[in-house]
């Protein structure tokens, strides 16, 4: 569903209410914030043929009539990298999830959105986000959302009893923790997966401190063109400057 005009003007007036407050160029930049040490991850390539992006928690809010965001991203196929906090007294906390589309620096990040949320009250700390009841958390396409719809239908009707995280994809984290360790807790954190019978692949990976919701971010170059996306888990500095 296309945004009206009316809800366009809205969003034009909004721009500064719907903009991060941190600059997410830090969390991919920097070696560290608030004291915590930082590192970056490749989650491996997502597959975006059509450019409709959407960010869902893939196990319970992901199926067919989920909307992408009303902005178009350009197509193609770009790398999933975590911003990674480093602790001794936790395990590794995914921060962040950015793809970039090009080299392009982001000098403003605006809160992706569906073109239809009521932002006429929205006021300065909001945001509308997506949200995470599986822990995890995924970056696809309009595309990729329909091959996946029906490789999960064609599962449940093989597996009527079935749990599909734990019949099915636990294996698969658990294998790429044994190959790619680093920053993983042992079972898994993360999985570059391609939807069966495709080549549509969706990156799937923890949700910084588990469930709860998380706003997404498109980071806009000097020409207020879409040169990025970023998903905030962790206010770094809000989470940790505030405990100090």
């Amino acid at each position: 569903m296309r945004p009206t005009n009316e809800w366009m003007e809205i969003w034009k007036k909004k721009r500064e209410v719907l903009s991060c407050p941190n600059d997410l160029n830090e969390y991919f930049e920097l070696d560290e914030i608030a004291g915590q040490k930082l590192d970056r991850l490749s989650f491996g390539k997502v597959s975006l043929p059509s450019g409709e992006i959407l960010v869902r928690d893939p196990l319970v809010y992901l199926n067919k009539d989920e909307e992408p965001y009303f902005e178009k991203v350009p197509a193609g196929e770009f790398e999933a990298v975590g911003a990674v906090i480093l602790s001794e007294e936790d395990c590794a906390r995914y921060a962040a999830v950015r793809v970039k589309f090009n080299e392009n620096k982001a000098v403003r990040f605006g809160e992706a959105l569906l073109g239809h949320e009521d932002i006429s009250d929205l006021e300065e700390g909001e945001y509308f986000g997506f949200n995470v009841d599986a822990g995890l958390g995924t970056i696809l396409d309009k595309e990729t959302l329909i091959a996946f719809d029906e490789f999960f239908m064609n599962w449940h009707e093989e597996n009527p009893e079935g749990n599909i995280y734990d019949d099915y994809f636990a294996d698969i984290f658990s294998k790429n923790y044994k190959e790619n360790p680093k920053y993983q807790r042992e079972g898994g954190d993360w999985i570059n997966w391609c939807v069966p019978g495709t080549n549509l692949h969706m990156p799937v990976f923890q949700s910084g401190f588990g469930d709860g919701t998380y706003p997404v971010y498109f980071g806009y170059d000097e020409n207020d063109k879409i040169c990025s996306l970023v998903i905030q888990f962790i206010d770094i500095k809000m989470a940790f400057e505030d405990e100090d």
